[in-house]
């Protein structure tokens, strides 16, 4: 797909915080005479939005001044949105586009077509995240590599393919400006990936740290030794409940469905491990490990500890050597050290290996002093 560059030159944002900041903040860093004005209820928030020179026009509400916007994003929570399109729509300019970041599509979709806005509205959900929010913990670079999904308000064909309008390529244009990687999905078909490589793991994963926790011995045994494994597997469930109970409540009949064939899958094997079908439960690993494989690089171990962590860095010449110089000044051995190509998971775009927990730790001390921003992975 060519790169296309951004037309719109005034852009209104309902709602700032940790995701509509950043792509506030990726559009300044790359087009700085571009207009942004914005309202959330956090008036503190918008008012140090305007000192940084992301925000050049804070709005006490949804009001006459949307009609100077040529692109309006509407950045809150999915559920509130159908109420924003409402409010939004008499002060709609000939031209103006609207869009949104939200996690599900259909939900939005619908309300669309309900409200006869096709002609005016593509979806958009960047995929890419922390376990921060709020506008206060939004960056410049948060979304770069990061899949941009684009959603037609037409949707697709069966094929999967749609022919590109302008206003999609107008959000395709904004997904390239902030350094994402646009992806153009029918919103339909959005939700059933996301329902299986998104929401179902997080479901699996709370699932899994409560059955340990109801299983667990008196003395807390299963939850002393849990490591390795275990804790990688279930890093998600350490989310935030509210966030996730609303994309749960938005996208019900695909993860119903991915979530009643893993239990088929369950069963399945459930009744191999009972029947000692040792080359059943050999086909289940090797699967699933050739698979797994073909989406790394390389996959990780699972007995092997890791001991590695990624730095909040833009992706930027230099980036990689200004951390191997500070590291190499304390004789501190890498053991592997890149960018990351996708932001999906919220963690920084510098991913460094190490050959041992020491050498970790010492890495871990010595960039907190230059204040970079740390995720253990």
């Amino acid at each position: 797909m060519d790169k296309l560059s951004m037309t719109d030159s005034t852009i209104g944002f309902i709602g700032l915080g940790l995701i509509g900041g950043s792509i506030a903040k990726g559009i300044k860093r790359s087009r700085p005479n571009i207009k942004i004005m914005a309202y959330m209820r956090s008036r503190s928030r918008l008012e140090q939005a305007k000192r940084e020179g992301i925000v050049d026009v804070i709005l006490d509400g949804i009001d006459e001044h949307l009609r100077e916007c040529d692109l309006i994003f509407l950045c809150t929570p999915v559920e509130y949105n159908a109420g924003y399109l409402s409010a939004i729509r008499p002060f709609l300019k000939q031209g103006a586009l609207i869009t949104d970041v939200g996690s599900t599509k259909q939900g939005i979709h619908q309300e669309i077509i309900r409200q006869e806005l096709t002609h005016c509205f593509v979806g958009g959900h960047p995929m890419a995240g922390s376990e921060k929010t709020g506008y206060e913990n939004s960056t410049d670079h948060l979304l770069e590599n990061a899949y941009y999904i684009v959603t037609p308000p037409r949707g697709c064909d069966s094929s999967g393919s749609t022919s590109l309008s302008e206003n999609d390529r107008r959000i395709i244009a904004v997904a390239h400006t902030i350094g994402a990687i646009p992806l153009v999905l029918d919103y339909r078909e959005h939700d059933k990936v996301v329902a299986a490589i998104s929401h179902l793991p997080h479901l699996i994963a709370s699932s899994l740290v409560n059955l340990v926790k109801d299983n667990d011995t008196s003395d807390g045994i299963m939850k002393q030794v849990a490591a390795g494994g275990f804790k990688d597997i279930t890093r998600i469930a350490s989310s935030s409940p509210e966030m996730w109970e609303q994309i749960c409540m938005t996208n019900v009949d695909p993860i119903a469905d991915i979530l009643e064939k893993y239990i088929a899958s369950l069963n399945q094997v459930l009744d191999q491990i009972k029947h000692h079908s040792g080359q059943s439960i050999y086909q289940l690993f090797e699967t699933s490990r050739d698979y797994r494989n073909s989406i790394t690089e390389k996959a990780k171990g699972s007995v092997e500890p890791s001991y590695e962590f990624t730095v909040d860095v833009a992706d930027e010449i230099g980036a990689i050597s200004t951390i191997s110089v500070i590291l190499a000044a304390k004789g501190i051995s890498i053991k592997n050290i890149g960018i990351n190509n996708n932001r999906e998971r919220g963690e920084g775009a510098l991913k460094i290996a190490f050959y041992d927990e020491a050498s970790m730790e010492a890495a871990w001390q010595r960039l907190d002093q230059y204040k970079y921003e740390m995720f253990r992975m």
